[in-house]
């Protein structure tokens, strides 16, 4: 490790943060986290003992005026995120959440240059995104609950070419939440959410369903941050360097789920994935006889179909929301269209097929004297909509959940 390189997070409340894990796969240089009272913060930035900083809330306005030089950049949008000290013991600010911005912009394809742009909250992103817009020629429009341009009057900008989400609105753990419906807007050509946890929050899983090109706030995570590490270290870093921790971020925090027809071996090669990735195994309906309080049989026998299909939505919400886990299905899932977003939200949805001759049906309500390929049949729409990726078992297990690492890039 480089010991003249002390570096860090500084911040009020950090809870968890990814950017020890961006940061240690930028450079070797020591990362920590400092979680400071407000009082505490001017000491801290004043007193030395570090070389460089990244900036949190609520700091990034507090620590502008103990910046010696400021770039132009942070300047213009009035908000510094990184610090650097310099070897004479001055101080410089800048704002690498333009760059983070704009790396995530050009993600999507969208080129804002002439067309209006809506950005929906008016706190420090806001601030950010509106600039390095501006920069790009845009059309700004700031959309908040009660200013000149609102969420009541979005007819007038109908024209809008894009939305930005700047606000907290949809992010863990209020998933499912959007300020607005796309549709008022016919002819988005991009939808960006700075939110990154979920991967997909609910305005971008209404642009997938809508055609519409998206980006999430990891891209804008990471890309900060190598930015960053490049004001820390004094020179350039590969620009493939973002590209392999977003692609290992992202692999890591979102959930592996498997589909597919009853008696598929769904639980057991779950079982197989956890293992071998070191994650949590969740069984969907394992939890549900938990908050029943009663076996599945039970439940279909008193409540029916429908009853077991609204417990099984509710266990879906909660663990669809969490990261890293591996989720093992019901077989019938699918059957219920709300339930898509719920898993598709944070996670890969991986289909299990086999061999309908193979199919276990013991303890299974709904399979055990079912006519299989007629359910089937009526299941594989359902199965092809939800599915990101389609892997058989008609093989071992072992072989089957060693295909779904390699196809998920893992070894």
């Amino acid at each position: 490790m480089n010991e003249q390189l002390k570096c860090g997070l500084l911040g009020e409340k950090l809870g968890h943060s990814y950017s020890p894990q961006i940061h240690a796969a930028l450079a070797d240089y020591e990362y920590l986290l400092y979680e400071k009272a407000p009082d505490e913060v001017e000491s801290f930035v004043r007193g030395g003992g570090w070389n460089g900083l990244n900036v949190t809330i609520p700091y990034k306005k507090t620590v502008i005026p103990f910046c010696d030089e400021v770039s132009d950049l942070a300047r213009d949008i009035g908000s510094v995120n990184t610090l650097l000290r310099r070897p004479d013991g001055t101080i410089f600010g800048d704002n690498t959440d333009a760059c983070g911005f704009e790396t995530m912009l050009g993600r999507t394809g969208f080129q804002p240059e002439g067309k209006k742009v809506l950005v929906l909250g008016t706190g420090g992103a806001s601030a950010t995104v509106c600039a390095v817009l501006k920069r790009l020629g845009a059309e700004v429009i700031t959309i908040s609950r009660s200013g000149e341009n609102n969420y009541q009057n979005l007819y007038l900008h109908r024209d809008a070419a894009a939305v930005v989400n700047t606000t907290p609105l949809g992010m863990f753990p209020n998933n499912g939440k959007k300020a607005l419906n796309l549709r008022e807007l016919p002819l988005l050509e991009a939808v960006l959410d700075v939110v990154y946890n979920p991967a997909r929050t609910a305005l971008m899983l209404q642009a997938e369903e809508l055609g519409i090109p998206t980006a999430g706030g990891l891209t804008m995570l990471v890309a900060q941050g190598k930015r960053a590490a490049e004001i820390f270290l004094g020179r350039n870093l590969p620009d493939a360097l973002t590209d392999k921790i977003l692609a290992d971020l992202s692999f890591s925090m979102q959930n592996i789920i498997l589909i597919g027809m009853p008696g598929s071996g769904k639980s057991t090669i779950a079982g197989l994935l956890a293992e071998k990735l070191g994650r949590t195994l969740v069984e969907a309906d394992s939890e549900i006889e938990k908050a029943a309080g009663k076996s599945i049989p039970q439940i279909f026998s008193e409540e029916g179909e429908d009853g077991f299909r609204r417990h099984e939505t509710a266990i879906l919400e909660q663990f669809g929301k969490q990261s890293g886990i591996v989720l093992s299905t019901g077989g019938g899932c699918v059957t219920r269209e709300e339930n898509y977003p719920l898993l598709h939200q944070n996670g890969t949805i991986v289909r299990i097929t086999r061999d309908l001759t193979k199919l276990a049906r013991e303890g299974r309500p709904l399979s055990q004297n079912a006519d299989l390929q007629k359910m089937a049949e009526q299941r594989e729409p359902f199965y092809s909509a939800f599915a990101d990726l389609t892997v058989s078992n008609d093989g071992t297990p072992e072989e089957t959940a060693a295909t779904i690492l390699a196809a998920l890039c893992q070894p």
